[in-house]
């Protein structure tokens, strides 16, 4: 059976706020027009009535209504899971299976920032939280809870562009570890922040992360000034298919023999790398050539993700008729990449993990791991939360660690986690308690 799988992945990062004096310094930094900050200069601008040397049209919708019409407060955002959670909402339109739309939330923690002039939800696991418990109230069973991490600029100012994991491990693992001990979570399915990748946050994702909807492949050259030359979002070298690869090892943007498959994922409700009906023709074709294919989008919790719901669905209504040989089904980023790979596990992934004194001992009793060891963290009574490498055993499945003085002795510790996800997808977590003698 031709099948094409429609995924939609949203940045959920919480409410955004934005000042009309930000927004008029915003288009400053990145066109270079300065410009007092008033509602009916906003006006004139977005209708394209102020001259700017030939970027009228850029700036209208580099700051049309659309776009600047932020849910500034959970208030407002659970307004709107209220009715995009709804049965009634998600049945709008079935796939070819009866079901209803998925999502696929990509939850991240503001933390480390040096101030907050967008007044996100500062705090470890508040967007998780917040989106697991709403999910749960609203029965929202085929909906994921995924992965998304932004890493900060090196004088870690929340409004600058940044791509360096090397420079945020201490943010980036203390998020991990937090997810690992505090809520028995561990992630399969990433979404690059400001969808970019770099050889750091390759590598680190290669260790830990099997499925990853990052590739932004797109044909035209759009000529955003601030995302120029792949400063942001570079994917120009990427494959332009909708049934992912595996990157090579030094080349995140060519094909190799990682374990880790990238999925293209294209945006909607923003000004660049919007997806098309031309998309939509490619995907189905790939579906219908090689059996199946994977169709995503992604936006953010911060806009009204209904108007690109309701945009992807015309699109959709509109070509799915010329594909009767392929069938659609609306699913979520990791059960569509499971799915679409063949990755149906013979054997769920099962670690077994004792602490016998101070000597951490982990064995794979089922299943195998994504990466070349599981991630291992701890709590300390301080309520430091650290991450740190195992040694390795000689059969490739097992590992050890001691806790002494050469890193921090067991009576320190509050609390252990090992999680690994599964080469096929799943994840395993354990946490435990030490006892002290």
């Amino acid at each position: 059976m031709n099948t094409l799988y429609i995924v939609h992945c949203i940045d959920a990062e919480g409410p955004m706020y934005e000042s009309i004096d930000a927004t008029f310094s915003r288009l400053y930094d990145v066109y270079g027009f300065r410009i007092d900050a008033s509602l009916s200069n906003l006006k004139k601008l977005q209708n394209g009535q102020i001259d700017l040397n030939g970027q009228e049209s850029a700036v209208a919708t580099f700051l049309s209504s659309e776009l600047l019409e932020y849910n500034d407060s959970w208030t407002k955002i659970d307004s709107m899971l209220q009715d995009a959670l709804s049965p009634a909402y998600r049945n709008k339109v079935l796939d070819d299976f009866g079901s209803g739309w998925v999502y696929s939330w990509h939850c991240m923690d503001h933390v480390s920032l040096n101030s907050n002039p967008r007044r996100k939800d500062i705090g470890y696991g508040n967007i998780f939280t917040h989106y697991k418990n709403i999910l749960k109230s609203t029965n929202s069973i085929k909906d994921e809870i995924n992965w998304h991490f932004h890493p900060l600029s090196v004088d870690r100012n929340p409004l600058s562009f940044a791509h360096s994991y090397v420079n945020n491990y201490d943010i980036l693992l203390g998020i991990l570890s937090r997810r690992v001990i505090d809520h028995e979570w561990f992630p399969t399915v990433n979404r690059p922040g400001f969808h970019s990748e770099r050889p750091d946050s390759h590598l680190f994702l290669e260790q830990w992360i099997p499925f990853d909807y990052a590739n932004q492949y797109y044909e035209e050259n759009e000529n955003q000034l601030e995302l120029a030359y792949g400063r942001v979002g570079d994917w120009r070298r990427a494959p332009s298919s909708w049934c992912g690869y595996n990157p090579d090892i030094y080349d995140y943007q060519s094909e190799g023999s990682c374990r880790r498959t990238i999925f293209r994922c294209l945006n909607l409700g923003t000004r660049h790398k919007n997806l098309n009906l031309s998309h939509f023709h490619q995907a189905f074709s790939e579906a219908r050539k090689t059996g199946s294919a994977i169709l995503s989008f992604v936006d953010h919790d911060f806009r009204d993700i209904r108007k690109d719901v309701d945009y992807f669905r015309q699109m959709l209504e509109t070509v799915r008729s010329e594909y009767k040989d392929v069938k659609i089904r609306f699913t979520g980023a990791e059960s569509a990449a499971i799915n679409h790979l063949g990755l149906q596990e013979e054997n769920k992934l099962s670690l077994s993990v004792k602490l016998n004194k101070n000597k951490l001992k982990i064995n794979v009793e089922a299943g195998s791991i994504f990466g070349p060891q599981p991630f291992l963290c701890f709590k300390t009574f301080e309520g430091k939360y650290y991450h740190d490498n195992l040694d390795f055993g000689l059969d490739k499945k097992s590992w050890t660690y001691i806790f002494d003085n050469q890193n921090i002795p067991i009576n320190n510790i509050q609390k252990i986690g090992v999680a690994s996800a599964g080469l096929y997808g799943g994840f395993y977590v354990k946490t435990l308690v030490p006892s002290y003698e």
